[in-house]
């Protein structure tokens, strides 16, 4: 459920409740308002999270980037930008904002107070002035631990996505290689309710159907089926069994 802005809860207690959420207690709490403090809630811009987003872009672009080069050393400047890209975006970070729950912290206007959620922008700007908060506090060192329990697991889900599109690339390029045609993804089956189906597909080709695989949309599982093919025309154990 999406987070309500800050109404008029003292700020020792938001900062004492939002430093207990995110698992770090800040040297100099001052910056922690700052971070906290949306432009409509600020005295001056000078005093809201406007200059620390700026900073903690570039934080977060730096520790991003950092990670993806030292753990994909085979991958080429356009594969890590790939990454960095999905990972930095204004999506994402809104995500690792919700996952905190930093929503319910920010210190708005009156006007803002209204609302009943708290738009994406909002909660990316928050997340990214958080980090340049927490590096200006205690340095990179510290802000890049805070960062990893975010970004580690998004990097792994991006890479994960990219090596499945490929994996549908590499497949049609064996097929129209080896057999002239390119393959099919069959629906074989599909289970659970209608907010929460899972799909089962399996990748034909040559008239040959591959060992299908499960997904959560029929995307996922059309590129787990297509990682299946591959790994059964290179003999090699099937990652995704349906079965």
């Amino acid at each position: 459920m999406p987070s309500k802005p800050v109404t008029n809860q003292p700020e020792r207690d938001v900062l004492a409740e939002c430093q207990q959420r995110i698992g770090y207690t800040f040297q100099r709490p001052q910056l922690l308002l700052y971070a906290l403090t949306h432009s409509s809630g600020a005295n001056s811009r000078q005093c809201s999270n406007e200059r620390l987003e700026f900073l903690g872009d570039s934080v977060l672009g730096l520790i991003t980037c950092e990670q993806v080069f030292l753990r994909f050393p085979d991958f080429q400047e356009g594969e890590m930008t790939d990454v960095k890209s999905a990972v930095v975006s204004r999506a994402a970070c809104a995500r690792f904002s919700e996952q905190l729950g930093l929503g319910s912290f920010l210190i708005v206007g009156k006007g803002m107070q209204l609302r009943n959620d708290v738009p994406e922008n909002m909660l990316a700007d928050v997340f990214e002035s958080l980090v340049a908060a927490i590096y200006l506090d205690a340095g990179l060192d510290v802000a890049r631990t805070f960062l990893l329990q975010f970004i580690g697991p998004e990097i792994d889900r991006v890479v994960a996505n990219l090596n499945g599109a490929n994996a549908k690339s590499m497949l049609q390029q064996l097929g129209q290689k080896q057999f002239g045609t390119t393959p099919r993804y069959l629906l074989l089956d599909e289970q659970g309710p209608d907010h929460n189906k899972c799909f089962k597909v399996a990748a034909e080709m040559n008239r040959k159907c591959y060992p299908a695989a499960w997904g959560r949309n029929k995307k996922e599982a059309e590129v787990k089926a297509a990682v299946n093919a591959l790994a059964f025309i290179n003999g090699q154990e099937i990652p995704y069994p349906s079965d």
